[in-house]
């Protein structure tokens, strides 16, 4: 038991508890550049390649629904050593595959041991600390995230450059046994009580959150606002070297750049925590929405990547910054039951991401600047109307409160 462990190796195991956080980002999107690549070496046309993504989005979603409770009463050390060992294994036989089918199994695979793994990594500090060392560790978690998405596509850039699309997985396999050998060494069970796993009780939780309209509506500003993202993950290595005639290399800086703009994005959301709440939200899906249309135009008097990177930029901070709003918001609604409604909130928002990555990459062409400044927008609107939704939802249950006091 690690609870009983030195002081030492507590924090050891709390280092590779954060070393373990960006892993999913990593797995999402190091070979990202890489996507035309294997376009051409599978033999498949975009939207086969495209749906690896979508494949890893909805298990990994999916599984978060339930894992929670899971690991609840069977313990979280173990699952979270075999997900490590699933990773590497679906990595290498990745890396080795000419088949795309196959290729879809084992990411759906993927995203059940990623979803263990950070499940078990984000309750290792509900375990191990007590509530104000566990706010302090649980601060560094958006931040921390954020370095998977900020460096893995710049990383998948040079590997792909350098050594071909196989490297990206040769390199995440090296990354999760490198976690499994000190996880065996350092690390150890974490949880104080197992609890007996009840299905019913856990589905009667989810549908009491279910019945809360301004959580599910929560929960799909989050998934858009993350569709927002994904437009460029998906289309934007295509467009960048078939379009614009740049290689890997510069799709990694690119994303690089708009993984860094969703970082500041969460920053910006907890500078503003004291603006009001109805106003920071509307402002910035308003702004998003007017830069999407300046994109519009601008592609309109020609195509340029520059311009469409900083246009993308401040697009992707305006994202960054309504999912941190939304987030901190959202989960504040069931604190008696986080656990809980952290797993379906972070299920739920990687389903409408799945379903959000087939529509983008399945709906049209996205062969220019425009088809992607297009997608922007049809995320941005339907993200504005929801937005609009609940800011009208809020302001009436804060009229209604001192009407009925």
């Amino acid at each position: 038991m690690l609870r009983q462990a030195s002081l030492k190796r507590k924090k050891i195991a709390t280092t590779l508890a954060f070393i373990s956080i960006p892993l999913s980002g990593f797995i999402t999107d190091i070979y990202l550049p890489s996507l035309p690549s294997m376009s051409a070496a599978l033999r498949g046309s975009e939207k086969d390649i495209q749906l690896t993504l979508t494949f890893f989005f909805l298990s990994y979603g999916i599984a978060q629904l339930f894992v929670g409770s899971v690991l609840d009463s069977i313990g979280r050390y173990k699952p979270a050593l075999l997900a490590l060992g699933i990773l590497v294994v679906s990595s290498l036989w990745i890396s080795i595959s000419n088949s795309i089918l196959l290729i879809y199994w084992l990411r759906i695979i993927q995203g059940i041991a990623t979803a263990i793994l950070v499940v078990a990594k984000r309750a290792f500090f509900v375990d191990l600390y007590d509530s104000e060392r566990r706010k302090h560790y649980l601060s560094y978690f958006t931040i921390v995230w954020s370095c998977g998405p900020i460096v893995a596509p710049f990383l998948g850039g040079y590997l792909q450059k350098l050594f071909g699309w196989q490297a990206n997985f040769y390199f995440l396999a090296f990354y999760a046994v490198i976690l499994l050998v000190l996880e065996l060494i350092y690390s150890g069970e974490t949880i104080a009580e197992k609890k007996p796993f009840r299905l019913g009780n856990v589905i009667s939780q989810y549908r009491m959150m279910l019945g809360n309209r301004l959580f599910i509506m929560g929960i799909i500003i989050l998934g858009l606002s993350y569709t927002v993202v994904l437009v460029f993950n998906i289309s934007g290595p295509f467009v960048v070297e078939k379009r614009f005639g740049y290689n890997a290399v510069v799709v990694g800086y690119c994303t690089l750049v708009l993984g860094f703009s969703w970082m500041v994005g969460g920053f910006t959301g907890r500078r503003l925590v004291n603006m009001n709440f109805e106003k920071k939200v509307a402002l910035a899906s308003r702004i998003q929405l007017a830069l999407i249309i300046g994109l519009l135009l601008a592609g309109r008097i020609g195509e340029s990547l520059i311009c469409f990177i900083v246009f993308a930029f401040f697009i992707h901070i305006c994202s960054g910054l309504l999912y941190n709003i939304f987030f901190t918001d959202t989960m504040m609604y069931f604190p008696a039951n986080a656990g809980l409604a952290g797993g379906l909130l972070g299920g739920m928002v990687y389903v409408i991401t799945s379903a959000s990555s087939v529509l983008i990459s399945s709906v049209g062409v996205i062969a220019t600047q425009n088809d992607m400044a297009f997608r922007y927008f049809v995320a941005s609107v339907l993200l504005g109307v929801i937005v609009v939704y609940v800011v009208k939802q809020r302001r009436r249950k804060q009229t209604a409160v001192p009407a009925a006091i």
